[in-house]
């Protein structure tokens, strides 16, 4: 059967954690879909586990790789973009477990002319680390007496990990923010991401997603924040990418595009 939603997975070096977040796919209530895994030149341990995995899993899975050369997120996820298959793209990251109505979601709010923003929970490192696949598969992981019990504190946020139905309706009521295009969790038609050319490929550590959004809201796409809806266990890790150089470059590129009102970039899937 031709999928109708493509799920681009970006991944670094992480087999451990890419491998709780297939699992996390394998749960899902809705399951005409397509995996599309951005690599950004992993090791061979990686792709080792991704043949592995498709023994496992019921959904396809595509293999996107490049040479590893340093930090170049954006133009992976470019090549992922057009290895797509579908009209539809769901972004997330390999270090992000869904919820199993997590694609559901994607699809029930989908909307010709709009992109749609959902939520994450970061969860520590040692609850990270501890998720086993019966967690995952069972759904333990999604549970708040759970997690509290493995050591998640108390908090407001905490709503967000088990909302759904009225509740989560209410919350996105209750709790609105500016919906940006967020590399955890969001989504949008493959032509409108064509139609701004894709992301930045300047774009260094942090921020390549939220410029992304930019242009398309410039390009006439609305913002939809489903983040109560939708919702992804963000597990830890080490952020090693991240210098004064590079954040300072991509606030001057978000900058530009917010200044010229840009709605395509000269840096993205088509060059110069």
């Amino acid at each position: 059967m031709q999928k109708n939603i493509s799920v681009v997975i970006s991944t670094y070096n992480s087999p451990e954690w890419l491998k709780k977040v297939i699992w996390g796919y394998n749960t899902q209530t809705y399951r005409n879909f397509e995996m599309v895994i951005a690599d950004d030149g992993s090791r061979k341990d990686t792709a080792d586990l991704i043949e592995e995995m498709r023994k496992e899993v019921f959904y396809p899975i595509i293999h996107v790789w490049h040479e590893d050369n340093g930090f170049q997120k954006s133009q992976i996820l470019n090549k992922a973009i057009l290895a797509c298959t579908t009209d539809y793209i769901m972004m997330s990251d390999g270090d992000c477990i869904p919820r199993p109505d997590f694609v559901e979601q994607h699809v029930k709010f989908r909307e010709e002319g709009y992109f749609l923003s959902g939520g994450y929970h970061k969860l520590p490192m040692d609850l990270s680390q501890n998720i086993t696949k019966d967690d995952i598969y069972s759904g333990k992981c999604f549970e708040m007496d759970w997690l509290k019990k493995h050591g998640m504190k108390a908090s407001f946020k905490n709503n967000k990990v088990d909302a759904v139905g009225l509740k989560s309706w209410f919350m996105n009521l209750l709790t609105p923010t500016t919906p940006s295009w967020n590399g955890h969790n969001a989504s949008g038609w493959k032509k409108d991401i064509m139609g701004i050319n894709g992301f930045d490929e300047r774009m260094q550590y942090g921020g390549q997603d939220r410029e992304l959004g930019e242009r398309l809201v410039n390009y006439g796409i609305k913002p939809k924040q489903i983040r109560y809806s939708t919702v992804c266990l963000h597990l830890d890790h080490p952020r090693g990418y991240a210098t004064p150089e590079s954040i300072n470059k991509n606030k001057n590129i978000r900058k530009e595009t917010k200044e010229q009102n840009k709605k395509w970039t000269d840096f993205g899937i088509v060059k110069k």
